[in-house]
């Protein structure tokens, strides 16, 4: 199960609508259903605390590698951001569609993508509009 499906879940068994767990975690009605139905993430997490908590559930739980890498995603880049790599991941995985990798070597290829991705974005923001490559201030 992935976290959209983990959380729809528990949600469920508590008797919780949507609105209702928004309002226990601080979060809209509009986040919620974007967990559940749009694939996105946390962007914090204590974001990821307040859901275990108030669906009586360990954090660990509701995340697993993937749901951390793309929170750690989010803090750094924003939705726009978790959605790049969520499709760079996607579109990865497609790749492997016919076995021709272990599942230790899928792993550590897709583990080496995330990296990549990352580091590439960390590059990207240094050369960003209003960004000084050089690292010394402006002005």
């Amino acid at each position: 199960m992935n976290f959209a499906e983990k959380l729809k879940m528990l949600r469920k068994q508590q008797g919780l609508s949507q609105p209702a767990l928004a309002g226990l975690v601080g979060v809209s009605t509009r986040t919620i259903a974007g967990y559940e139905t749009e694939g996105s993430y946390p962007r914090r997490q204590e974001t990821y605390k307040k859901l275990a908590e108030a669906l009586h559930t360990d954090v660990n739980y509701l995340k697993t590698e993937h749901e951390d890498y793309m929170t750690v995603v989010g803090a750094s880049y924003g939705r726009r951001g978790q959605d790049q790599a969520a499709e760079i991941l996607r579109r990865t995985k497609q790749l492997f569609a016919g076995g021709s990798l272990s599942p230790e070597d899928e792993i550590a290829f897709l583990h080496e993508i995330q990296s990549i991705f990352l580091d590439s974005k960390k590059r990207a923001k240094r050369f960003a509009p209003g960004s000084n490559p050089d690292g010394a201030e402006e002005g």
